[in-house]
């Protein structure tokens, strides 16, 4: 079972120029399509003086969520680059705009197929990219007499409280990796004192 995903840490650049064509890539790490339509937004008026704001992105651990956008320039020579390039990086939870600032030079659908596919290809070269490991909360309630064996199993799997309340019961919530789930909830459920909520 894969249980991780690539993306990118941190904001990234890229640049490309060609007969007196500039195109500026962005790299970001978005969540959500919310999060898509803020970057476009802040790039959109920080350039605003740039002829195209062509973009892609790709969303959710397998990429089941995407698009490509050419902002005006002909029919996938900037979008869809854009996102191949992405697919190639093999990340996710990843948006790429690049803006064009125009030379006088007509490049044509193969020029800007490379200048789109370049620049991207380079904003992402330059991105520090992570594995995000895919997790799933458990929670679960216990008495004192358990609290041995549910810390121990905690070390165990290296697990990760997510959060934590001890009044005349134990309630813990667990961040639980995807692959040892099943694992997991069965030692749980083994231990006497723990309910499962």
């Amino acid at each position: 079972m894969i249980d991780t995903f690539l993306t990118i840490k941190e904001p990234s650049e890229g640049e490309y120029k060609e007969k007196g064509s500039k195109f500026i890539a962005f790299a970001f790490q978005v969540k959500t399509e919310e999060e898509v339509k803020e970057r476009l937004e802040e790039i959109r008026k920080k350039y605003y003086d740039a002829r195209h704001h062509c973009y892609a992105y790709q969303l959710g651990q397998d990429g089941e969520l995407w698009r490509a956008n050419d902002d005006g320039e002909p029919n996938h020579s900037a979008g869809t680059p854009i996102l191949n390039q992405i697919k190639s990086f093999n990340v996710t939870d990843t948006l790429v705009i690049v803006i064009r600032y125009f030379g006088g030079t007509k490049l044509g659908v193969s020029g800007l197929i490379n200048a789109y596919k370049t620049s991207t290809w380079e904003a992402l070269e330059n991105a520090e990219i992570e594995e995000k490991i895919i997790t799933e909360t458990v929670s679960f309630s216990f008495e004192y007499l358990g609290m041995n064996d549910v810390m121990k199993l905690i070390k165990d799997y290296d697990l990760e409280i997510a959060e934590q309340e001890f009044t005349n019961t134990c309630q813990i919530k667990l961040s639980v990796r995807l692959k040892v789930l099943e694992e997991v909830e069965a030692k749980l459920r083994d231990i006497k004192e723990v309910k499962m909520n």
